[in-house]
């Protein structure tokens, strides 16, 4: 298809980058590439209720990636431009290609009614593979920079000073609304900034309503609302890439419920729970978890009598009857892993138009994905008789929703601390902070030789504001190197628990 057809094509169709396309997928790269540059396609399904996205997503033998197939000729996935033999690189702004297939199909099935899925063709995947070709690396060249993610932010209101915000029209566009704040007020404090865009309020997307509507749609709030936003900056640029902006991509704020997944390990009496299928005060059918036993793997676990079972090792109960959940469960031999959520949380999701699924905890997982970064920056520090090299970098953070967004670790009983932890979303990583970065300075003051107490003091001193000079290791001066392990401060240490987050 030649260029000026390309365009006439994409003339056909509107944009709302809050509501999504249905039209074919789109090149992200605005020029034409070279021919050895693969191509990538985003592609935006919108489905109606009861309907199906018409693909399966399967591994096959002798190949990598999770490929589509069997995409139904004038179906959803055929309308958004998926073909058959395509691989699945993103799912709503969140790469897909490394992780299992199961946690991808879930990923599928959470989302709702619309997806947002960033594809490669078949053969340039494969191309791109035997040519050692990073695909995250390809993704943010093709991306670019400024594309934050959404927040979803819960607002309770305040006593005194209400939900704390308001809205502006934006100019040059109906339906969009600039946000204004109350200083300190409720909005501000659940994570919403000043001159965030509105996207969509208690389950409904605001691009069709006008300021009156809206803010009838505000006054009709009782004690809380639950609102999508987004910076304007990141705004523009999901219009630029015509990407929707979606629940489903966003960062969770002050959410008053979130499930959570249990892992049981069977002990000599079993799980210690019972299951029973009993109607909730919403009307609606459920499993339900009663009765923990004393000291159970149940109740060692934190399970909770009345929370109502989602899923039995990543599989959705919802359409299961009793004995096949009791079955599963017994299959699972010595430890099955449970995602439950509360009746109340269930009712806040359902009228959200969310699946409950989208911001699940899981604290075990956490645990173990901090354990690998801290036994991971312990095996680099401990190379001891190889050469380190880092290069110094200054990044300038300001306080956000988040605080400054990371943690900070020391060596036991050695001057000098490092960055522990990013957060995702944060004023850290929007600055370019990343795990292990060993810190040098903060605000203009070294800090090399002073321990992490008197590096936090520093922290706090600065305000709202903060510069760190820190290095990682790509080239540069030498630095010494370390016969102690990383920790991060105890979280026995009572004056210290506040401090290791960097908020």
């Amino acid at each position: 298809m030649g260029k000026k057809q390309h365009e006439e094509n994409f003339r056909k169709f509107t944009f709302n980058p809050k509501e999504g396309i249905d039209n074919p997928a789109m090149v992200i790269t605005e020029e034409a590439e070279s021919e050895s540059t693969p191509s990538l396609r985003l592609c935006v399904l919108k489905r109606e209720e009861g309907e199906t996205y018409s693909f399966y997503l399967r591994l096959e033998n002798g190949r990598e990636g999770h490929i589509f197939r069997n995409v139904v000729s004038g179906g959803v996935a055929d309308r958004s431009g998926i073909r058959d033999g395509d691989r699945l690189l993103e799912i709503n702004n969140c790469f897909v290609d490394d992780v299992p297939h199961p946690e991808v199909a879930a990923m599928i099935r959470m989302v709702g009614n619309q997806l947002c899925l960033l594809v490669m063709d078949g053969k340039e995947y494969e191309q791109a593979l035997s040519q050692g070709q990073d695909l995250r690396n390809l993704i943010r060249t093709h991306r670019g920079e400024g594309l934050k993610p959404p927040r979803l932010c819960h607002i309770k209101k305040d006593p005194v000073s209400g939900l704390g915000i308001s809205f502006t029209p934006v100019e040059g566009g109906k339906g969009r609304f600039s946000v204004s704040l109350v200083p300190g007020g409720a909005a501000s404090k659940a994570g919403v900034c000043k001159g965030d865009r509105l996207v969509w309020m208690n389950g409904a997307a605001v691009s069709d309503l006008s300021h009156s509507a809206l803010s009838r749609m505000l006054k009709k709030c009782r004690d809380c609302i639950t609102i999508l936003v987004i910076d304007s900056e990141s705004e523009q640029s999901y219009i630029k890439q015509r990407m929707p902006i979606l629940p489903s991509m966003a960062v969770p704020y002050n959410l008053p419920y979130r499930a959570r997944k249990l892992h049981l390990q069977c002990g000599p009496e079993g799980y210690g729970f019972l299951l029973r299928l009993e109607k909730t005060p919403s009307g609606h059918t459920h499993h339900v978890l009663r009765e923990m036993d004393k000291d159970s793997p149940a109740e060692r676990e934190g399970m909770n009598d009345g929370e109502i079972l989602l899923e039995v090792n990543g599989e959705l109960v919802e359409s299961l009857d009793h004995d096949e959940i009791v079955n599963k469960v017994k299959l699972s031999g010595q430890q099955v892993t449970l995602t439950t959520i509360t009746p109340q949380g269930l009712d806040f999701y359902s009228k959200l138009d969310l699946s409950p699924l989208l911001f699940c905890e899981d604290e075990s997982a956490e645990r173990q994905k901090e354990d690998m970064i801290l036994s991971s920056l312990t095996e680099e520090l401990l190379k001891n008789e190889m050469d380190v090299t880092w290069k110094p970098r200054l990044c300038s953070l300001q306080k956000g929703p988040l605080g400054f967004g990371f943690n900070l670790g020391c060596i036991p009983h050695k001057p000098g601390t490092f960055i522990s932890q990013v957060a995702f979303g944060g004023s850290g990583q929007s600055a370019g902070l990343c795990v292990g970065d060993v810190v040098l300075e903060v605000n203009g003051q070294n800090v090399e030789e002073k321990n992490l107490e008197d590096v936090i003091m520093l922290v706090k001193e600065g305000g709202h504001f903060l510069s760190l000079l820190v290095m990682d290791k790509t080239a540069g001066n030498d630095v010494r190197q370390t016969d102690m392990a990383p920790r991060d401060i105890s979280d026995s240490e009572e004056d210290d628990k506040y401090e290791v987050s960097i908020l």
